[in-house]
Order: structure tokens, then C-alpha cells, then sequence
């Protein structure tokens, strides 16, 4: 399981999500394998992207699919550029209507983009055991 540690505390920001300090052993054995690629985005991006989905699709979507939306509308992009057809499958979970007060931030202009210095990572793995 790729993991920050169980002592790791998230930034109390959207993206630390349900502040689980992991990926679930599936997601990280399909990773390493190399069955889909990571990407990271900013709050911002993801915001806008979810509110391109919501005015399109009519639904709101929770804080933590809108970077899979992102990504989505990446992909879509890139094909249309380059005139390749393909089938872009992302994972909706959930609504926003209990995170409305995201929306607000966003909309407000009070979001920000925040990145986890790596000097926090390489914190957090000092608890992580090594293993193998």
C-alpha cells in the first residue's frame, strides 16, 4: 500500500479528502504495475473543471471526484487535438450539495492552491517502515 504513514496529517484543505494517510492496496498494485498514471492538480483547476461538469451534466460534484474531472477534460482535450477517438472513464463519487461551502471558496476567490512541501512527505515516510 502506497502510504504516508498512519501519524501523517493532511493539510485541513478539500483534497485531504476523508484524511486517510493512504491508497488502498488495489489502487497502489495497479499503479506500480503500471495500469493508469498519477497526476496531481491544483484546488483551482479542479474547481473549474467541476463547474464546467456541473453546467454541462447538472450535477455537482463532491471536492474529491473534481480532480478526476480534470483529468477527463484533459484527455478529451488532447484527443480533440489530435483527432484521436477514445473512451475517457473516470469514477463520479458522490455530490457536492454537503460541500457547498468548497463552491463558496472557490467562488469567492478564497481558494488556494496548496502543495504539500516535500519536506513534509519525507517527514511523514520516517514513520513508514521499510520493507523488502
Amino acid at each position: 500500500m502506497h502510504t504516508l504513514g498512519h501519524t501523517f496529517v493532511p493539510n485541513p484543505i478539500h483534497a485531504g479528502g476523508l484524511r486517510y494517510h493512504g491508497m488502498a492496496p488495489l489502487v497502489s498494485a495497479l499503479f506500480d504495475a503500471g495500469v493508469y498514471e498519477a497526476r496531481a492538480y491544483h484546488h483551482n483547476a479542479c474547481f473549474e473543471a467541476a463547474v464546467l461538469f456541473a453546467s454541462t451534466e447538472g450535477i455537482i460534484p463532491a471536492p474529491e471526484p473534481t480532480h478526476a474531472i480534470k483529468a477527463a477534460i484533459d484527455e478529451a482535450l488532447v484527443a480533440k487535438e489530435t483527432g484521436e477517438e477514445k473512451n475517457i472513464l473516470f469514477h463520479l463519487c458522490g455530490h457536492g450539495h454537503l460541500d457547498l461551502s468548497a463552491y463558496d471558496s472557490y467562488f469567492s476567490g478564497d481558494m488556494v492552491d496548496y502543495a504539500l512541501p516535500s519536506e513534509a512527505i519525507a517527514e511523514a515516510m520516517k514513520s513508514v517502515p521499510r520493507i523488502g
